[in-house]
């Protein structure tokens, strides 16, 4: 009898603490996702050695983390596809080829285009960058 008694009262205290922590329904935010695909795909030369000539064709997919967020990647579609265009002309040809210098360039091409984008709208629009395409030569 005297453990379930402690038990009970272990419990009872423990309540309150909870309590403390739980999330009303009203302060939830209703945000959806989004995805903006940058459409058509993006197709440039890069650096090689030599005289040949490499090509890059890369199809991107922003994640927003608001959808109303969308008209925003529609209305600045052109710059956002300048600068990837501009950080795709200028890697050499092993920062292509290889999985790291792919990761770099998503890193370098998403805070290009969150900066350009802050400067033009005023606020960070792109919470990720996708290739969901990546074809060289």
């Amino acid at each position: 009898m005297k453990k379930n008694t402690l038990l009970a009262l272990f419990l009872l205290a423990l309540t309150p603490s909870f309590s403390a922590f739980s999330i009303e329904e009203s302060e939830i935010v209703n945000t959806q996702l989004g995805y903006y695909t940058l459409e058509p795909d993006i197709t440039t030369n890069f650096v090689t050695t030599g005289k040949k000539l490499g090509y890059i064709k890369v199809r991107i997919d922003l994640l927003v983390p608001d959808i109303a967020l969308l008209p925003i990647l529609e209305k600045h579609n052109p710059l956002v596809r300048d600068a990837i265009i501009s950080i795709l002309g200028q890697q050499r040809e092993d920062q292509i080829k290889s999985l790291s210098g792919r990761e770099a360039i998503r890193k370098e091409s998403l805070k290009q285009i969150n900066e350009l984008l802050l400067i033009e709208t005023g606020q960070t629009v792109v919470a990720d960058l996708l290739f969901t395409k990546f074809l060289y030569q």
